[in-house]
Parts: C-alpha cells; structure tokens; sequence
C-alpha cells in the first residue's frame, strides 16, 4: 500500500456567540518560530482540478482565526502556511475546530470539534501508526542493504509487503465501516486510480456511502469515472463518435466499421504505441480482405507528427484525430493510457479490448473464423 498522503495540520471551525449557523470559523495555534505577519491560506479544489483560494489572514502571536459561510458540500479545505511546507485539511462543518501544531511538524497536529474532523482524525490515527511501522523498516532495510546483508534485506522486503496489505485492509475496512464520513470518498479515490480495487467493489463501496458523502466532489469524480468506464465496458455498444482525418475530412465511428473493427488510441510521440504498430499492420494485411477495419484514433498534439508516424509504420488504415491529446474521444472511453485498443463486432459492440501482440491477433482470427 502507498500510504496515502493527506497532510492534516490546523483548523478549527468555532460557532461564536452571534455568528449565524450557516457560518464557520478555524482558529489556528502555531509554535515554532513564527514570525506575527506571516501569511496563512484557506484554499479548496476548484473546477478543472484548478485551487480555489477562499481566505488569507495572517499569525499574531502564533494564531490565526479563519470564518466564513459553511460550505454546502463536505469536500474539504486545505491551509497552506507561509514558508512553512505541507498543508492542512479540514471539513468547514458548522462548530468548532481546535487545532495545535509545529510548524516542523504539520502531520503530528492535534485537531478537534466536530463530526468530520472527528472522523478524520481517527483515520490518521490508524493510518499513521502504520505509517511508522514502514518507515522503521524501511531504515532497518536500507541499512541491510548498505552492509549487503542479502538474508536480511529479504526478509524485510517481506515484512514490507506485509504491511502495506495491512494498511490496504486498514483503508479498506475504514471506508466500509464509515460510509458517512467526508474522508472515505478521498481514500477510495486513491485506490480508484491506483486500479487496486475491481470496479464492482468501488462502486459497491461508493453505492453504501451517505447522501452528504455521495454528493462531495471526490465521490462524484469517481462515479463520473466509473459511467465512462461503464460505456467502454465487454459487451456495451460503443460510443459513438467523429473526428478529422489527416486530409481534413471528417469521419465517424459507425463509417468506419466492418465485420470487425479494432479502435485503436495511439500517437506519434507514443513509444510503446510505434512498437506495437508492425504487429498491427502485420494483422490487418492478413484479415483486412476477411472483413477487418481498423481506425486509429491519434492523442497527438501536432498534426505534422501525426501524418509523419501513419507514414513512417505504414499504417494503411482510417486515422481520425482532434490533435488535442487526451480529448474527448478518449474521455469517452475512459483511455487514460496508450496504447489502448476497443475490438468491435459488426454492430459496434465491444467484444474485447486491450490485447496486444499474439493474443490481439488470436482474438482477431478467432472472431473472423
């Protein structure tokens, strides 16, 4: 497990006397060598994965107090301290949030007030003494390998793999156990992108979690993702689309087919996508006259290289491009890597994706058969 790393630090969220209950504030108590004057900023995730900055105040005698209106969602803020690295994340729930920290140490904070900030500071709890445990291998291992003490360094490596299982288990049972907390949509982002988790568990997981929690951006992002993932999935109709060709025509999906079509995301500036090209070309000159199209959808960001790399491999087929790298077209499909290939039937269904080499060929004979 790669530990995921959400550096938490200072924040609390005060209802003071007067205030509305729409309203939050997040006093902050620093120590360290903190000059009154320095800069502290309140900042969330904006459009487009762009920062949001919501506040700035500055430290007087180690302290600083943020208030605002509460959020409507519990996606969460986070506090950037000036000349100070690291950050800290809070949920800006209505209530009060005390929080103490170095500024040395943001991750050894002590926070509390309030459900979500509760909730998260438990999951750091566990989830740093887990930390330790690795780093405290990881020193033992090192030295192993510096005095090439292989019988050591082996059984480390072990060790090592043994804990990240358990800190994979530890995120794992926290997320299922706490559906309500803003923290959990978070963590399962991490896996989500990592691919450790099937899509069924993540959704499975996502599909358990709170209204509130549901409606966070994290949440969201990984329910748009699995929507997509959904429309490029075995046996779903193939999204349909069009695009230029390098002539400046434009050509759709659905003109492109023929008894079976292979899709194929790639580009120019793509090395593993050039090397695999031989054996493409290799295969639609063997079943192109049974019934084989291919249409070549380029992620490349110039047009030039584009024309160039179709030319320099030979590649004989339909090439489409926006010439806008990863756009729309590989949205649509969920294509946040390439090479990545779609094989389609005859009515456009996704009957296998992703093959390369021998096996792509052994699909392709086979369903020409």
């Amino acid at each position: 497990m790669k530990k995921l790393v959400i550096t938490l630090t200072i924040t609390f969220l005060v209802i003071a006397c007067g205030k509305k209950e729409d309203q939050f504030v997040i006093n902050g108590n620093l120590r360290g060598d903190i000059a009154d004057g320095t800069k502290v900023y309140l900042k969330t995730a904006g459009e487009n994965n762009t920062i949001k900055e919501i506040d700035t105040v500055t430290v007087t005698e180690g302290k600083f107090v943020f208030t605002g209106n509460t959020p409507k969602t519990l996606d969460p803020y986070y506090i950037f301290i000036e000349k100070v690295r690291g950050n800290l994340l809070v949920f800006a729930e209505n209530g009060t949030i005390d929080l103490s920290a170095h500024k040395d140490s943001l991750m050894d904070a002590t926070m509390s007030g309030m459900t979500q900030n509760n909730l998260f500071v438990n999951f750091l709890k566990g989830s740093n003494e887990i930390g330790k445990k690795m780093m405290s291998i990881q020193k033992d291992y090192q030295n192993a390998a510096m005095a090439k003490d292989t019988a050591t360094v082996n059984a480390l490596k072990e060790e090592m793999q043994e804990i990240q299982e358990e800190g994979k288990k530890y995120e794992i049972s926290f997320i299922k156990e706490n559906p309500n907390a803003a923290i959990s949509p978070l963590i399962l982002s991490n896996f989500y992108s990592r691919k450790i988790l099937s899509d069924e568990e993540v959704s499975e997981m996502i599909n358990n979690f709170s209204d509130e929690v549901k409606n966070t951006k994290a949440a969201k992002s990984i329910l748009d993702a699995l929507e997509k993932t959904k429309n490029s999935a075995i046996g779903s109709k193939a999204p349909e689309f069009s695009a230029p060709t390098p002539k400046g025509d434009t050509l759709a999906l659905k003109d492109a087919l023929g008894k079976i079509t292979i899709v194929d995301f790639w580009a120019g500036w793509c090395k593993p996508c050039r090397l695999e090209n031989p054996n493409i070309v290799k295969i639609y000159n063997k079943y192109h006259d049974k019934g084989l199209n291919i249409l070549g959808v380029s992620l490349d960001r110039n047009a030039d290289e584009w024309k160039n790399a179709i030319k320099e491999d030979s590649l004989t087929w339909n090439h489409v491009s926006n010439v806008k790298y990863f756009d729309e077209i590989a949205r649509l499909y969920n294509v946040n890597s390439i090479p990545a290939t779609f094989i389609l039937d005859e009515k456009g269904i996704i009957v296998a994706k992703n093959l390369r080499g021998q096996q792509l060929e052994d699909k392709i004979a086979e369903l020409l058969q």
